[in-house]
């Protein structure tokens, strides 16, 4: 049996030496879950999330968060630590990440069901990108928070978006249809969405370690966990 415990302990951040994913309230593939847990990904619930685990079959490592969306807390305390953490300035994912360590985190069901869920895990996603490399998965795309300069191989005429979360400028880009180079894409004004790869080596480079995000199409994840 497993205890329940409060939020403040020694025993937090969880410290996980493999990939981790950590699976929220919104929209999540029951074959992904499986997917992850037979290629040995840690998984975490944060709250309510703990239900999308549930319907796969599996068990997380730990359920993180308020707790006010999980359904039969004390069965999941018979099977898995619960950890409860009371404040509510943060959102559960946030929750999550300040109390996890990993090399590389996918998150599910932070997007989809709900706007101000998804807006939020975009905002948790720049808080925490700077410090941990965070993947967010939905049924048709994968989005890695990068800071810094990246390349990666893509076939041709792949769809490569390029969405900044903060103004940013880019110094150069190569294998693009629409090159970037002395680019400035901010929210409210120009983004870099449904550009398209030229089938040469995609290298991205910005001016600084702003953090942005590289969208492309969900059967690329694996792809993209190696790379990270």
């Amino acid at each position: 049996m497993q205890a329940s415990s409060e939020s403040g302990g020694s025993d937090l951040p969880l410290v996980f030496d493999r990939p981790l994913a950590i699976v929220g309230g919104g929209v999540v593939e029951t074959e992904l879950l499986q997917d992850l847990a037979q290629r040995g990904l840690a998984l975490v619930a944060a709250d309510g999330g703990a239900d999308a685990v549930a319907r796969a079959g599996l068990v997380p490592e730990a359920i993180l968060g308020d707790l006010d969306s999980l359904t039969d807390r004390a069965g999941w305390e018979e099977r898995t630590r619960v950890i409860h953490i009371p404040e509510q300035i943060t959102t559960d994912f946030q929750k999550a990440l300040y109390s996890t360590s990993a090399a590389v985190t996918l998150a599910l069901g932070m997007t989809g069901k709900r706007l101000d869920h998804t807006l939020a895990a975009l905002s948790a996603v720049l808080q925490y990108a700077p410090s941990r490399r965070i993947l967010l998965v939905d049924e048709v795309d994968v989005a890695l928070a990068v800071t810094g300069c990246i390349a990666f191989e893509a076939m041709p005429g792949e769809r490569v978006s390029i969405h900044p979360l903060l103004p940013i400028r880019f110094r150069r880009s190569s294998g693009l249809l629409y090159p970037m180079d002395d680019l400035l894409l901010e929210p409210g004004g120009l983004i870099g969405t449904s550009n398209q790869a030229t089938g040469e080596e995609i290298v991205v480079e910005p001016e600084d370690d702003t953090p942005w995000l590289l969208i492309l199409g969900r059967e690329r994840l694996w792809d993209l966990v190696d790379a990270t």
